[in-house]
């Protein structure tokens, strides 16, 4: 009896050591780090640098394209009111000048119909100063004489008075009644003039 139990015992023993083998785990088969399929982290984080670089990129080039057309309006509207205050400056000038013009024709022939023997009284040498004076102020502003006598008769700076002769013949200015003036190189007054024939055929 003694034996059979002892053959019992390592009988159960025996098994007891191979079930335990059975439950040992196993060789380890995962996947190691880069190989589960997944996008790795590092790629992931440079793709999403990239498309916010690009989108700050895009950014600025927008901005930069608003800043251009702004400066662009900003000079020309600066050169739009700066051409508006010019003008706006010659149209007040040339209103005052207009109206200056009566006594300066005033002054022209009081002095061209003065008796030599007076030229040389105190009085009169003060208004020839006068009228220097106001001409050289009318001048500093832009303001020229047109010449008239001798030229071509121009409808845009002459105005015909007094016409010797058909119109398509009397093609010469032959005398100035009153001065014209141009300011700024615009006519702010024609001149009147008598308008006849050409020198040379007037002689024939």
């Amino acid at each position: 009896m003694e034996a059979e139990e002892e053959t019992q015992e390592r009988t159960g023993t025996g098994e007891g050591s191979e079930s335990g083998a059975d439950q040992s785990p196993g060789p380890d088969t995962g996947a190691g780090p880069g190989e589960s399929g997944k996008p790795d982290d590092g790629e992931d984080t440079v793709r999403s640098l990239r498309d916010e670089l690009a989108a700050v990129m895009a950014e600025k080039e927008q901005q930069l394209s608003a800043w251009q057309r702004t400066q662009a309006d900003f000079a020309n509207f600066r050169r739009r009111t700066e051409q508006e205050r010019v003008d706006l400056v010659r149209t007040a000038e040339a209103s005052l000048i207009r109206e200056l013009l009566p006594v300066l024709d005033d002054l022209e022939r009081a002095l061209a119909g003065l008796p030599p023997e007076l030229r040389d009284l105190n009085w009169v040498e003060g208004i020839v100063f006068i009228e220097r004076k106001l001409r050289a102020v009318l001048d500093l502003h832009g303001l020229q004489p047109i010449e008239a006598l001798g030229k071509e008769f121009d409808p845009y700076e002459h105005e015909a008075i007094v016409r010797e002769g058909e119109p398509g013949e009397a093609t010469v200015v032959t005398g100035e009644l009153q001065r014209g003036y141009r300011l700024h190189d615009r006519v702010l007054r024609p001149t009147l003039v008598k308008v006849g024939h050409p020198t040379n055929k007037k002689s024939e």
